[in-house]
């Protein structure tokens, strides 16, 4: 199913930053904080190189769900917006198409430490519940990635699943997993 972020008035402004939908323009930017060892530890794919990133970063199906974090017209990090399909049995499984969203991040590590991540992922919820009127969004991490998880932990989301030895790691080990979710309804009423 192609994204369609069409209704999002672009771009979506938070207290200091703006957050807007990619373009192939900021392939170097983006390479130049996923290259770093600390980043790409934790990242899904980690190209060797530019040029394969650049390859990958343009794909149309990436593309369409990446979006990029800027401070003062710098790009800080990206986002992943990815809006997917719940589960539900075939009877009404139509029901379940499109309401839902996982969220990924990556921060530039100088910009670490001043709140802009936490700041981001909260106006990316946001987005997901009144911009796109999705029901649930979830995100995923290594349970040894602290920052990430402690992100989702800040911003009122609610860890819902940790495995054991479930994700290879590119280093050869087989580690934890934690998935964190929140649902619409429980985000209006933290903001009530």
């Amino acid at each position: 199913m192609p994204q369609d972020l069409s209704a999002v008035p672009w771009p979506v402004h938070t207290e200091r930053l703006k957050i807007r939908p990619a373009t192939a323009d900021d392939v170097d930017a983006t390479w130049a904080i996923r290259r770093l060892p600390e980043v790409a530890q934790w990242i899904t794919t980690a190209p060797d190189d530019r040029a394969s990133y650049a390859e990958q970063f343009v794909d149309p199906e990436r593309l369409a769900k990446t979006l990029v974090i800027e401070r003062e017209g710098e790009v800080i990090g990206d986002l992943m917006l990815a809006i997917e399909d719940a589960w539900g049995q075939t009877e009404v499984a139509e029901q379940t198409r499109g309401v839902q969203a996982e969220l990924g991040w990556v921060l530039a590590p100088a910009h670490a430490g001043h709140g802009y991540a936490t700041e981001a992922v909260r106006g990316l919820v946001r987005l997901c519940f009144e911009e796109l009127g999705l029901r649930r969004v979830l995100a995923q991490c290594f349970a040894d990635n602290h920052a990430s998880w402690r992100l989702m932990e800040r911003i009122g989301m609610r860890r819902e699943m940790y495995t054991v030895r479930e994700s290879l790691h590119r280093s050869g080990e087989w580690l934890d997993g934690m998935m964190w979710a929140v649902l619409a309804d429980e985000w209006a009423a933290r903001d009530a």
